[in-house]
């Protein structure tokens, strides 16, 4: 599972309101469909800087957002070994276990030209509206390998 995505979903928990206890945050969690086990979840509240309180589990004062990914241009340039596109389709390969980050930032940036991404392991699937945006796409991505 993404931890980025599994992040958001506790972010997002958290803005209705305190959640009691783990074990509460994480039948929430499973309701969303996002199954986590109670070391994972641990850490994500570690790393989120979440407030215990008498309520129960709440956002930090001030706090309200995932934690920061690293600039798309470095991730891109540290892990993106190649793009090749595929009609309105493209393919990055990543170095092993980099691909998810990457698919995150590239989300984050909400690019015209993606419609959405997929990752797995060591490659992203770009779906783009057509052939044209596959290429600009493309190039920007290549751009930042530069």
């Amino acid at each position: 599972m993404n931890k980025s995505l599994r992040q958001r979903g506790i972010l997002e928990l958290l803005k209705q309101g305190p959640v009691a206890s783990q074990e509460d945050l994480q039948r929430a969690l499973r309701k969303r469909g996002l199954k986590v086990g109670q070391a994972t979840l641990s850490r994500d509240i570690r790393d989120l800087r979440l407030a215990k309180t008498a309520d129960g589990y709440s956002l930090s004062p001030g706090d309200g957002s995932a934690p920061a990914l690293p600039p798309v241009s470095r991730l891109v340039r540290e892990f993106v070994l190649e793009v090749r596109p595929a009609q309105n389709l493209l393919v990055v390969k990543t170095s092993v276990g980099s691909a998810q980050p990457v698919a995150a930032a590239l989300d984050e940036e909400e690019w015209p030209e993606a419609v959405g991404t997929i990752a797995g392991d060591d490659t992203i699937l770009i779906v783009c509206p057509d052939k044209e945006d596959a290429k600009k796409l493309a190039a920007r991505i290549e751009e930042m390998l530069s």
